[in-house]
């Protein structure tokens, strides 16, 4: 079991990152670990500039985030973590691949269409290779896992598609299909201030999220003024289907404390938002707050965090060599 994820290092993660995929990758690493196989977790800073980035910003976000896995529970000593830009092999085999893809197969990509707009022409062709590098950032490494959202299920199974024409096209065996990874326990975190909206760190609301590095006060603040209804929470899940916010509610609650949304109303049916939301903030806070104190002291040494990524590219590199070598040879580049 070999599973590769990444994450843009861009902005500070917010809860919704974390309950909806830090965690669980922090659970694959222990069954990973577990079952004798690997996780490997980077920062895809090259993906990153398929947008117009500040350069001293995206190198100190690079390091922020990697500090924010950390203080998560990443641990780099189990689990490799790097940033895309110290492992070459991922921008050469993105290259390779691209004889493979087709423009066809791109152009339907869903991440493009809305990325781009009507715009298209005037967008950076990273935007639209885009699904191409995160094809090699898998098939690198032979991943057998992969953890997908929603979103991004539509770009692996283009990575498989071109991982089943390379194959074909050169008569080997070299790409195993890699398998969508998608955890039930894994939640879906809506914005505090709109029930139907995702919560994302792009909204323009600071409201909206709760971010891992904000205080006490202002975890509790936002909680306090999350849009509800003004119903009191039902003792039946399926009473909240037209309910988003207090259905969001409620979710991010069973998330936290790690049980069931029917658990969580078998506890408060029949209550208010005036008790719940008291309730919410103090478990919220009780979970961030550990992890905003590791992060401080991570990000007191930016160097040591640095360090541990150039640890984790120089294992990363030594997984990578054979594949990327094993391509170019199938291709003719490598006698």
């Amino acid at each position: 079991m070999r599973v590769v994820s990444g994450i843009q290092p861009t902005g500070n993660l917010h809860l919704g990152n974390y309950l909806g995929a830090i965690r669980q990758w922090v659970a694959m690493q222990d069954a990973a670990a577990a079952a004798g196989g690997e996780c490997l977790f980077f920062l895809a800073d090259l993906h990153a500039i398929s947008l117009p980035v500040v350069p001293a910003e995206l190198a100190a976000s690079t390091v922020e985030m990697a500090a924010t896995l950390i203080a998560c529970g990443i641990d780099p000593a189990r689990s490799v973590l790097f940033n895309q830009a110290r492992v070459p092999a991922h921008s050469e085999l993105a290259w390779l691949l691209g004889g493979t893809a087709r423009m066809g197969w791109l152009s339907r990509m869903t991440q493009w269409k809305d990325k781009a707009g009507k715009d298209r022409e005037g967008q950076a062709t990273a935007l639209f290779n885009y699904p191409v590098l995160q094809a090699a950032d898998v098939l690198l490494y032979r991943a057998s896992h992969v953890p997908v959202g929603h979103d991004q299920k539509q770009h692996l199974e283009l990575a498989r598609d071109i991982a089943t024409k390379f194959n074909t096209d050169y008569d080997v065996d070299l790409f195993p299909l890699p398998e969508p990874l998608i955890s039930a326990a894994a939640p879906r975190i809506m914005s505090l201030r709109d029930g139907t909206a995702k919560m994302s760190k792009s909204d323009p609301s600071d409201a909206s999220r709760i971010n891992l590095t904000d205080s006490d006060d202002q975890i509790a603040q936002k909680l306090r003024r999350a849009r509800t209804d003004p119903a009191p929470l039902p003792a039946e899940l399926d009473a909240l289907a037209d309910r988003a916010e207090a259905r969001n509610l409620v979710t991010i609650y069973a998330a936290l404390a790690e049980i069931t949304a029917e658990q969580v109303l078998a506890q408060f049916a029949g209550q208010g938002f005036g008790a719940f939301k008291p309730a919410l903030a103090d478990l919220a806070v009780a979970t961030l707050g550990p992890i905003r104190a590791r992060l401080a002291d991570l990000l007191a040494d930016r160097g040591a965090v640095a360090a541990q990524l150039e640890a984790g590219a120089e294992r990363a590199r030594g997984v990578a060599a054979p594949t990327l070598r094993a391509a170019q040879q199938a291709i003719g580049l490598q006698v």
